[in-house]
């Protein structure tokens, strides 16, 4: 059932919506969100169509928020909100209100929004195309516990995730994220059948595809080992080598459906890796209405610490997995040590001259084995301080003879 509404407002249509479930007898609301997209005229078919797809999985109430600008100028200053509701077989299992704005509401959209949410329901917020650099401070964004871009609709999509890194929030997640969703799993499963140290990994897909950046970062940041970013002609992404000390991984995918598993020793499998729909990709996003924190991780790791060497902490080739091998944090514990015996060398002497002996304290010399030999004894205590500080002396100059040359 579709009905259209023009010059209205948000209590219209809401009793437009009470009245379409009336009429086709579905008067509870059955939704367990309320989805928000926010694009323009040109992909509100597509985005509309996605969601509906979706809401089979997630029945929710959809609002679809399209900023029109009136072309004479006179209409730009003037306010005006149309709608169509839909309900029933038009808009999946759900319902649908599309929002057309003019004028000067299209700049308080959330003020039209805010009275169509779900009382007591999550809000997820969704931009297809044009995301604000800030969602979690866009005033639609606000109203979401999440919020969804797409990197990928971007004229810079590389340049776009610097930006996202830059201004996450919890709850921010991306449709480029969800796409690599089956290869991590996929590379999981293959290091938990085998006990190796991974080398390194090359990572090889199309040039600004930022879905092969995000599956970069994550390796590098959850491997902790150098990651090379190769380019190929695509679909998407492509092939990644797991370079380990028992042999090579290879999950390759040419041709954008099937993809092979290779690894050392078995025998390669086939496995479906087929690049999903906008709908399928929203619907891995409605199931978890959490923040992602191993999207975060990956996207603080950032393109730049990927791409630039000088940016990533040197690495040792022949530690395991890339960390710092146990010796060099041996010896920067023994040079740590060396630093304080010398800085405590003055006070030691004074406090404790009998103790130490000349081979403990090469910096002391003679005069050091003297006040060695003379405090080994049992002095009266009358002649305890005198001896001490006589010790003190001896002690003492050597080093500062030392420093001055």
């Amino acid at each position: 059932m579709k009905t259209a509404l023009t010059d209205t407002t948000a209590s219209k249509i809401n009793k437009s919506l009470v009245q379409a479930r009336r009429a086709i007898g579905t008067p509870a609301v059955g939704m367990v969100l309320t989805l928000v997209i926010v694009t323009d005229e040109e992909n509100a078919y597509d985005a509309l169509r996605s969601a509906g797809d979706a809401s089979r999985e997630h029945p929710s109430r959809t609002l679809v928020v399209i900023k029109r600008v009136s072309r004479p100028h006179r209409g730009r200053t003037q306010s005006r909100l149309d709608a169509e509701v839909l309900v029933g077989a038009d808009a999946g299992a759900g319902e649908t209100v599309v929002l057309r704005l003019y004028g000067e509401v299209a700049d308080h959209a959330q003020s039209v929004v805010l009275p169509l949410l779900l009382p007591d329901a999550p809000v997820v917020v969704w931009w297809p195309v044009d995301a604000p650099l800030d969602p979690a401070g866009d005033p639609l964004g606000a109203l979401g516990q999440r919020r969804v871009t797409d990197t990928y609709a971007c004229e810079q999509p590389v340049r776009e995730l610097a930006a996202r890194a830059d201004s996450y929030t919890p709850g921010d997640t991306d449709l480029s994220w969800t796409r690599i969703t089956p290869w991590r799993s996929m590379l999981a499963a293959a290091l938990d059948q085998v006990t190796c140290e991974v080398q390194g990994v090359e990572v090889e897909g199309e040039e600004s595809n930022p879905s092969c950046e995000l599956l970069a970062m994550w390796l590098a940041d959850r491997l902790d080992v150098p990651v090379k970013r190769s380019l190929s002609a695509g679909p998407g992404l492509t092939a990644v080598r797991l370079a380990t000390d028992c042999g090579p991984i290879v999950l390759d995918r040419a041709d954008g459906s099937l993809a092979t598993l290779s690894i050392q020793g078995q025998p390669g499998r086939a496995v479906a890796l087929k690049r999903r729909a906008t709908s399928e990709l929203i619907a891995e996003e409605l199931r978890r209405l959490d923040p992602d924190d191993t999207y975060a991780s990956a996207l603080r790791y950032g393109v730049e610490r990927l791409r630039n060497p000088a940016h990533r902490p040197a690495v040792d080739p022949k530690a395991p997995s890339g960390r710092r091998p146990e010796a060099v944090s041996r010896v920067l514990t023994e040079a740590s040590g060396a630093l304080d015996e010398v800085s405590r060398a003055p006070d030691d002497a004074s406090g404790d001259s009998g103790k130490r002996s000349a081979g403990e304290s090469p910096a002391k010399g003679a005069g050091a084995e003297e006040a060695g030999a003379e405090g080994a004894g049992s002095p009266a205590p009358g002649e305890a301080a005198a001896e001490g500080s006589r010790a003190a002396e001896a002690a003492q100059a050597p080093v500062k003879g030392a420093a001055a040359t």
